[in-house]
C-alpha cells in the first residue's frame, strides 16, 4: 500500500475512534503521532532491505508481529511517563491499521503466504523482487492500477472526512507557520 492509503486507513478508524469514545474530533498532538505510526512500518523495513540490504525485505522487522509484541507495550509506558498517553494511543492504531491495510487481497481468497510477513522470522517472507533502493521502488515498481486508484479515492475521503472533522490540526500547524514567516509591513 502507499503511504498516503496508509494514512487515510489510519485517519478513518482514528476518528471513528475519538468520535465514539470522547465525542470529538482528533487533536494535533495524537494526529502527528497518528501520521508517524501509519508509516513507522515502512519506515524502518524498507531502507533497512531496500537501501541497505540489512534485512531480507521491505515486510520483516517492523512488520512483525514478534516485534509488535515488544514494541508497542514499551511505547505505551514511554508515552505513559511523558503523559502522552492519547498519542500512544494513536501511534498504536496507526500502526496496527498499516499492518492490517498491508494484508494483500490474496490472503481473503485462501493464498495465506502474503500475511507471511506479521510471522517473520519464525515464518520465511516470501521472495520479493529485487529493488534497488527507495527512488528506485517510487519510480518503476509501483503502478497505478486498480488497487492503488482505490487507495487514492480512500485517501481523497479521508481528506473529506477530516475537512468534516474541523480540519483538526490546521489551526496549529497555520500558527506556527505565522510564527517563523516575516510580517508583511
Amino acid at each position: 500500500m502507499w503511504p498516503w492509503g496508509h494514512l487515510a486507513v489510519a485517519y478513518l478508524l482514528y476518528t471513528g475512534y475519538t468520535a465514539r469514545r470522547f465525542d470529538h474530533s482528533p487533536r494535533f498532538v495524537p494526529l502527528v503521532a497518528l501520521a508517524i505510526g501509519s508509516q513507522f512500518p515502512d519506515l524502518i523495513d524498507k531502507p533497512f532491505a531496500w537501501t541497505f540490504g540489512v534485512l531480507p525485505g521491505g515486510r520483516t522487522l517492523s512488520h512483525s508481529l514478534l516485534f509488535v509484541a515488544l514494541f508497542l507495550p514499551a511505547i505505551y509506558v514511554a508515552a505513559d511517563r511523558l503523559e502522552f498517553r492519547s498519542a500512544s494511543v494513536a501511534f498504536s492504531i496507526g500502526y496496527l491499521s498499516h499492518l492490517l491495510a498491508d494484508i494483500p487481497p490474496s490472503v481473503l481468497t485462501g493464498e495465506p503466504t502474503g500475511a507471511a510477513y506479521l510471522l517473520w522470522p519464525v515464518v520465511e517472507q516470501p521472495p520479493e523482487d529485487p529493488i534497488g533502493g527507495i527512488l528506485d521502488a517510487f519510480l518503476n515498481y509501483y503502478t497505478m492500477g486498480p488497487y492503488e486508484w482505490l487507495q487514492l479515492s480512500l485517501f481523497v475521503g479521508a481528506v473529506l472526512v477530516w475537512y468534516r472533522d474541523g480540519a483538526p490540526g490546521l489551526a496549529t500547524v497555520r500558527a506556527s507557520v505565522r510564527r517563523y514567516l516575516p510580517t508583511r509591513s
